[in-house]
């Protein structure tokens, strides 16, 4: 019960009041309905089968005294009395079998007040349940897309769509059982076992005994019937998709700051998911009270052919033991099977519910300073005795780098050695342990991260691409980007060339991971989206190491093209890609250990001269 509370409380209360007040509503008015009708019915046949004597004097309504505690209880008696008057009257004047009829359309009447409210109660509880579980997924998903790269270094991908998916799945369940638990159910319950201990409590005790074999046979009778979706399914399907993109390309949503696009892209598809459950839903719920409403008809018929054995005297059975049986079988079973099926429910979701939690509650180390400060790049960055570590053992010690604006920076080393830990330091994927890098003086954790990203962009070994049309990718992250700035940044990268040639152009569907391109123009297309954002620091790791001879030049030209006039940090494994840069850089053991131009280092005959003789004799 601490566990329901606790989900009301977090993820209902706040923002399902409203519906949840509706909820409750229909469901006690649904339980007082039925047993209004099963209470006024018994008097009614004990008159009829002259059990009782008739009433044939009225009790005025101007006798009961409002005003008295004495004359509000004397209210259901003089009510009674008078209901018995005017049955009484009824079976005098058109007789017992036309009562009979009367009390059949009665019933039936009743129970579709009764079901009706009973549908309201639950589909009022629909838009809270998926309302939750929508929540639930976007909570999720943006706390993936604020969680810094370090985080899922020690998760698996699969665990957390699992999270996402199948256990937010058991938690809308869980939600639901619980709702049912603490409103419906022990409603019902304690209004059905109360007039049941008012009427007999000799009988009830009978009942008690016997209801466990009743509610097996009626929880084999009484199955309901699921349909699945297609539509449903297949939209599941492309919002896992869609997560399993952002995680994998959540460099590239960072490094583009996209996050917020990528979040509406997600919550745009999640509400379209939610809109096609509730009619689902909705249409599923009402097998329920349908199949209900014809039960009764169906307990209709057998009252009128019971009353019949009864006036006949060919059974010994009476008229109130009969409706009791209808009462304590009809209303009584179903919750008390709900009830226990509610309960496992609830042990189920809480465990896939702290699962959940483990993500929601992660915290961020990455985190926007309280007041943070402008930054521009009008002169260099520095990286002042920068150390880092993952765990316990140091990845970068004490390293020293000055990164004056319009130059070319390369990294260089064997794998491993700390390059690409090096510059994911410089757009905040993670933050050093020790020292300091700063921009023209301001130390990076000082400012917005939004504002420190929007400086650079990246262009990666393997390229990060979505499923979408060129367009999309070429303008990732911008929402009103126009064709002429996408065609000119496709044209600045060689992209153009190719784009083309697609069956339809710029609005061609490139596939999972760009999948329907090759490797040179998969990556000639993330050097489109990095000149498209245009930004003054540019990021390249190891862009044409994994391209064949052809695609290399291609995609070389067209980042010669992109490095005009930007600051540009290279991660170079083709050291003749490199020849050319202000500055290279030998990274060995997570340290700088040589520094200079191509000639300078080629001169010292060290860790570059070294690492130049083994690719020129290769």
């Amino acid at each position: 019960m601490k566990d329901i509370l606790m989900l009301i409380r977090r993820f209902i209360a706040p923002k399902y009041k409203g519906v949840l007040a509706l909820a409750i509503l229909f469901n006690i008015i649904s339980s007082l309905l039925n047993l209004v009708a099963f209470a006024l019915v018994m008097p009614i046949l004990n008159i009829l089968f002259q059990i009782e004597a008739r009433v044939t004097d009225f009790i005025p309504w101007s006798s009961l005294d409002l005003t008295t505690q004495q004359g509000l209880k004397e209210i259901p008696k003089v009510l009674s009395h008078n209901f018995a008057y005017f049955v009484s009257e009824l079976i005098t004047t058109r007789g017992a079998s036309y009562t009979l009829i009367v009390l059949g359309f009665y019933l039936a009447a009743m129970t579709l007040l009764k079901v009706g409210t009973s549908y309201l109660g639950g589909f009022f509880l629909i838009p809270l349940r998926t309302g939750v579980v929508r929540d639930l997924r976007n909570m999720l998903n943006r706390k993936i897309l604020s969680l810094p790269l370090g985080f899922f270094s020690d998760e698996r991908k699969g665990d957390i769509m699992a999270r996402i998916t199948g256990d937010v799945g058991d938690v809308e369940n869980s939600v639901m059982s619980s709702i049912d638990l603490l409103l419906k159910n022990p409603i019902m319950i304690t209004v059905y076992l109360g007039s049941m201990l008012l009427i007999s409590w000799q009988l009830t005790l009978f009942v008690l005994l016997v209801l466990p074999i009743a509610g097996i046979v009626m929880g084999r009778v009484g199955k309901s019937l699921k349909r699945s979706s297609l539509e449903v399914q297949n939209q599941s399907g492309e919002l896992v998709s869609q997560i399993e993109e952002t995680l994998g390309g959540l460099r590239i949503v960072k490094a583009f700051t996209a996050e917020e696009y990528v979040a509406r892209r997600f919550e745009s598809l999640n509400e379209r998911l939610r809109s096609s459950i509730i009619s689902v839903s909705r249409r599923q719920l009402l097998a329920h009270p349908m199949s209900e409403f014809l039960g009764t008809v169906a307990i209709v018929v057998v009252l009128w052919y019971g009353g019949s054995l009864i006036l006949s005297q060919s059974s010994s059975i009476t008229a109130s033991t009969f409706i009791y049986y209808l009462v304590i079988f009809y209303s009584l079973i179903n919750p008390l099977k709900e009830l226990s099926k509610g309960f496992y429910a609830i042990r189920r979701g809480m465990a896939s519910m702290e699962r959940v939690d483990r993500i929601l509650r992660a915290e961020s180390t990455i985190q926007d300073p309280e007041h943070p400060q402008p930054v521009t790049f009008d002169e260099a960055i520095e990286l002042r005795h920068v150390s880092f570590r993952y765990a316990e053992e140091w990845v970068l010690r004490d390293v020293n780098l000055t990164i004056r604006k319009g130059q070319t920076v390369a990294l260089v080393g064997h794998s491993g050695s700390g390059k690409t830990t090096l510059v994911d330091l410089i757009p905040r994927f993670y933050d050093v342990v020790e020292g300091s890098i700063t921009i023209d003086g301001v130390d990076i954790r000082d400012v917005a991260v939004q504002d420190l990203r929007h400086l650079m962009g990246n262009v990666n070994q393997d390229p990060i691409l979505f499923n979408g049309s060129v367009y999309d990718n070429i303008a990732f992250g911008v929402e009103q980007a126009t064709l002429e700035d996408v065609r000119r940044a496709a044209s600045v990268a060689h992209a153009d060339e190719f784009i083309d040639t697609l069956p339809e152009g710029y609005q061609t569907n490139i596939g999972d991971r760009g999948g329907k391109l090759s490797g040179g123009q998969r990556q000639r297309l993330s050097i489109a989206r990095a000149v498209y954002k245009n930004p003054p620091i540019l990021i390249l790791d190891e862009a044409t190491s994994a391209l064949d001879t052809k695609s290399e030049r291609l995609v070389q030209s067209a980042l010669d093209r992109l490095m005009s006039g930007r600051t540009t940090i290279v991660i170079a494994h083709r050291l003749s890609t490199i020849i050319h840069a202000d500055l290279i850089c030998v990274v060995d053991g997570g340290r700088i250990v040589e520094q200079g131009t191509h000639e300078e280092l080629l001169a010292l005959n060290g860790h570059y001269a070294r690492l130049h003789a083994i690719q020129v004799k290769s």
